[in-house]
């Protein structure tokens, strides 16, 4: 049975679910930040995944990085896919802009996160809705 990390939880705002993924909002408002979690038990590698899960799971991650790009004013999307600290399978979609808090090293690390104000979750969560509605499922 699938679990999300406990660590994911704790610094994550659940916007609901893709057919394969988990949609998370990493509660630091400073980047537009989502972390998409297949929803499979005991992965933490992408080759880990079905030929059909993996081609659903780029085809997830190109649909969030469109909207991403659409939706946010940044200078380069940056998409990765560590588990140093999380070993449970996540990939990462972080906005970048020339001169944000962390530019240009990495944002891991860089300093505390500042969380979202409860309007600006539901602003964003009002507009991933509208933009995949027929997709997503669940609450924030």
């Amino acid at each position: 049975m699938f679990e999300l990390d406990p660590r994911l939880k704790e610094d994550t705002i659940d916007f609901g679910s893709f057919l394969l993924c988990r949609v998370l909002l990493l509660n630091d408002c400073r980047y537009p930040w989502f972390i998409l979690v297949p929803q499979r038990d005991a992965l933490r590698e992408i080759y880990q995944l079905s030929e059909a899960d993996r081609r659903l799971f780029w085809d997830e991650s190109n649909q969030l990085s469109l909207w991403m790009e659409h939706y946010f004013d940044f200078d380069k999307l940056n998409i990765a896919a560590l588990g140093n600290v999380v070993s449970q399978l996540h990939l990462h979609h972080v906005g970048r802009t020339i001169g944000d808090p962390a530019w240009p090293d990495p944002v891991w690390g860089h300093s505390q996160a500042a969380p979202y104000l409860t309007e600006d979750i539901e602003r964003l969560h009002q507009a991933i809705q509208t933009e995949f509605g027929c997709l997503l499922a669940g609450d924030k």
